[in-house]
């Protein structure tokens, strides 16, 4: 797995290596350019896709899974359609995952209880989901999973061990920041653009071949849209006999502290 230290441990090395056969009139200064932009490239890749475990381990599928069980998280919530897709969840026997923003636990403490009442797994993901997020200090970083952390656990006593960072962005204050605090980052390998997609049939276009054992999906519980694609996705999931369950049993993760 490509990692940013040692991409940037070998482009000291590749710059210095320019270097020395510059001095012997084998090589252009302005190879070192080349070297940089290639670095950049690859960091900026490792930032914005969050199955690269650049940055830091990330959870983002479970490829060993041989039955057909599949996790589905939703982020951004919780929110007033959260309580229709608790329905949905409950007429299909279906579990999911919901990553939690502080500020609307703040609006909707009752819908957050529910969610762990009815068996569903709450992680963490952030107190202001901040479109800043990938320059934030691994200290104001921290500062946000920690208010989230205590407002989940004054909520439903218990304390969430899984983090899911804003757009999917990491990075090494992040990573800092989850280390700092024990949180396991979780990705997903199957993306519905819920949120960027305006019609239903193109979101589920996106999701069902997608669907394999050991999948972790992304949707957001923030708009009916998603829930009209539930409303059709589910019971498909039932006549194939999937399972869905929490990203903690697809995983075998701990999601509270014991």
């Amino acid at each position: 797995m490509i990692k940013h230290k040692y991409i940037w441990f070998v482009a000291v090395l590749a710059c210095l290596f320019i270097l020395a056969a510059h001095h012997y009139n084998q090589a252009q200064l302005h190879w070192i350019l080349y070297v940089l932009i290639i670095c950049v490239g690859i960091t900026a890749w490792g930032s914005f896709d969050i199955r690269s475990n650049y940055f830091t381990k990330v959870w983002y599928r479970n490829k060993q899974l041989a039955e057909k069980k599949i996790a589905l998280t939703f982020d951004d919530g919780p929110h007033p359609i959260t309580h229709q897709i608790l329905d949905l969840l409950r007429k299909y026997e279906m579990k999911a995952t919901f990553f939690c923003i502080g500020k609307e636990i703040e609006k909707y403490p009752e819908i957050l209880k529910r969610i762990h009442q009815e068996g569903h797994t709450v992680g963490n993901h952030t107190y202001t989901h901040s479109t800043k997020m990938g320059f934030l200090s691994a200290r104001k970083i921290n500062q946000e999973i920690r208010i989230t952390n205590k407002l989940i656990a004054e909520k439903i006593h218990q304390k969430p061990q899984l983090f899911r960072p804003p757009f999917g962005v990491t990075n090494p204050n992040i990573a800092i920041a989850t280390e700092d605090l024990k949180m396991k980052v979780i990705g997903w390998n199957v993306r519905s653009l819920d949120t960027v997609l305006s019609k239903e049939h193109d979101i589920l276009g996106r999701v069902l071949p997608r669907i394999k054992p050991g999948a972790i999906i992304l949707f957001h519980d923030t708009s009916e849209r998603t829930l009209h694609v539930l409303e059709q996705l589910l019971p498909y999931m039932k006549t194939k006999e999937y399972q869905c369950v929490t990203v903690d049993q697809l995983l075998n993760l701990q999601p509270y502290e014991s």
